[in-house]
């Protein structure tokens, strides 16, 4: 019994790299669910027992290694893009540009330290490179580095900078989580202070009495059209003790109560366009506009149906032809505005007015079958992944001597986001539930944790032992640590950016999704993913071309 447990755990096999990964995956995971103080580091934990597993000398195959570590962090990147895809356009242009200049700063200030200190001859290039990568947890940037030291002719370069980055890169990926926990509680006080980032681009709801007389008697559509006039939907409107459902047409009368969808920091345009904001009824109470007329009811709708996929809401004509409204639709964590060229998709929530029978008929035509839903396409997944590895492995001529390559982390994540925005222009259905998409993003994690903790923990004690460990994990720390406080600081103090914004973004410039994981499981909402997704691209890529570039300019110096 003995002999044949010891096989399966320490023979070199197929099933022995199945059987060890899956075992520091459990542990690991197991152990990331202890809290301590409310803090828990979660799947982190499955790369620190990778690590032990390897220090006491448990292996398997390179090849089984290499593919799972690689086929891991493929899956975990791709479903990350797949999830965000949907609201990460729209991040983009409210804020993302914002968002990604911030990131630059990171990984500028990041640098400017490595240099400082090989400037001042405190460390060599090679070695503080490897700090570098690990300090901010970028295996593609260390790759990179590595390939342009040895067709430079420096394989002990490259060595070095591998070395230095195994001891670095676990403090990396604490570091981070380790200077949220000291600023959140800050962080979060002054965020309250602050306008959410977040919340004031997604839908908001508003009640108007119109008393503006330059659109008493006008046509919604009309009103809509002006160039001055923000987006809006008006769902219903309370006329002499009657509510009505609006359509383009309606003209506007004086002391109408409207209740209309919009974006928050949008209110005081429309105050100024209607009149005044009518917070109370007669009676100085807040309006229920669903108990005011019973007839009407406000539901929400799940598309489910293949054909709606990619069509605009206008383009149903869902008012005229069965007398509702849509008033907002929900989608990947986002509540957005419900205007006529709103491009819809699989797994969208529409809230509709109207009368129950004319939603009963707007529900058969959408799908609203949640069952529908609970069958994920897995071909657009791995067509996905297929086109992801294309992008990676595409070489990108920047003015150097050796191209620059997405990889197996940027290509997924570029092609998920590509996919996840514009698949339903093409009729495309990559949509996944909630629980599919975090299983699938969990099991590609843990499995790269586990295969990078185990690489690593070979030689990770005899590393840890030099001397010039201690300078590195020093350096190391504060690589990682500094420029996301000062960051931090600077996006929710000076740029009014929320707490879960900002620490997504952060994630992404450090390229930590172990940090973003524990983020996550803060129930701060979707905002870290899209942050994350909106920054990582962009700061991937300039990692890489950094290294490349530092490598080149220290050899020819």
């Amino acid at each position: 019994m003995n002999n044949w447990i010891q096989e399966a755990l320490l023979t070199t096999s197929a099933t022995q790299a199945v059987i060890v990964i899956s075992l520091i995956c459990a542990i690991g995971l197991v152990l990331g669910k202890w809290r301590v103080c409310g803090v828990s580091l979660g799947s982190t934990f499955v790369f620190f027992i990778g690590i032990l597993a390897g220090a006491v000398g448990l292996n398997i195959d390179p090849q089984m290694l290499s593919y799972a570590e690689s086929f891991g962090l493929v899956l975990f990147v791709y479903l990350l893009g797949l999830q965000v895809g949907p609201g990460f356009l729209s991040a983009f242009r409210q804020g993302g540009t914002e968002l990604n200049l911030l990131s630059v700063a990171v990984i500028l200030l990041g640098t400017l330290m490595m240099l400082a200190v090989t400037w001042m001859g405190w460390a060599p290039l090679p070695d503080m490179l490897g700090v570098l990568c690990g300090a901010t947890t970028n295996t593609p940037a260390l790759g990179a580095a590595q390939q342009t030291f040895k067709q430079l002719g420096d394989a002990a370069a490259s060595s070095t900078a591998a070395l230095s980055c195994a001891v670095t890169y676990p403090l990396g990926m604490v570091g981070v989580i380790i200077a949220f926990i000291l600023m959140r509680g800050w962080l979060v006080r002054r965020e309250h202070s602050n306008e959410g980032d977040g919340e004031d681009d997604q839908a908001f709801i508003a009640s108007f009495l119109v008393c503006n007389p330059a659109v008493f008697n006008q046509k919604l559509n009309d009103i809509a059209q002006l160039g001055t006039a923000p987006k809006f939907v008006v769902s219903r409107l309370w006329r002499d003790g009657k509510v009505i459902l609006p359509n383009a047409d309606t003209l506007l009368e004086q002391n109408d109560r409207i209740l209309v969808i919009t974006k928050r920091k949008l209110v005081k345009q429309l105050t100024v366009l209607f009149g005044r904001i009518d917070e109370t009824d007669w009676n100085k109470k807040n309006i229920d506009w669903n108990a005011i007329d019973s007839k009407l009811v406000s539901q929400r709708i799940l598309i489910t149906r293949s054909e709606i996929n990619g069509r605009h809401l206008g383009a149903l004509q869902l008012r005229n032809r069965y007398g509702v409204n849509v008033s907002r639709v929900q989608r990947a964590g986002l509540q957005l505005v419900a205007t006529p060229d709103l491009v819809l998709r699989m797994g969208d929530r529409l809230t509709v007015i109207g009368e129950a029978e004319s939603i009963k008929s707007v529900a058969a035509e959408l799908g609203n079958a949640v069952k529908h839903l609970d069958d994920p396409n897995l071909i657009a997944i791995f067509i996905g992944i297929v086109l992801g590895l294309l992008l990676g492995c595409l070489p990108v001529g920047v003015g150097l001597s050796t191209p620059v390559r997405l990889g197996l982390a940027g290509g997924p994540i570029i092609m998920g986001i590509l996919i996840g925005a514009y698949g339903p222009r093409f009729h495309m259905v990559a949509y996944t539930t909630t629980s599919a998409n975090l299983m699938l993003r969990t099991l590609g994690l843990s499995m790269y944790l586990a295969c990078l903790g185990l690489d690593a923990g070979r030689d990770f004690i005899d590393t840890v032992m030099q001397p010039a460990a201690l300078y590195w994990i020093g350096f190391g720390l504060l690589i990682t640590i500094l420029p996301v406080m000062l960051m931090s600081v600077i996006a929710v103090k000076w740029r009014q950016k929320s707490f879960a914004t900002t620490a997504g973004m952060l994630c992404g410039a450090m390229a930590n999704p172990i940090a973003l994981d524990y983020i996550n499981e803060s129930n701060l909402g979707n905002k870290p993913s899209i942050a994350y997704a909106t920054v990582y691209p962009l700061t991937m890529f300039l990692r890489v071309i950094i290294a490349q570039v530092l490598v080149m300019y220290g050899m020819g110096a």
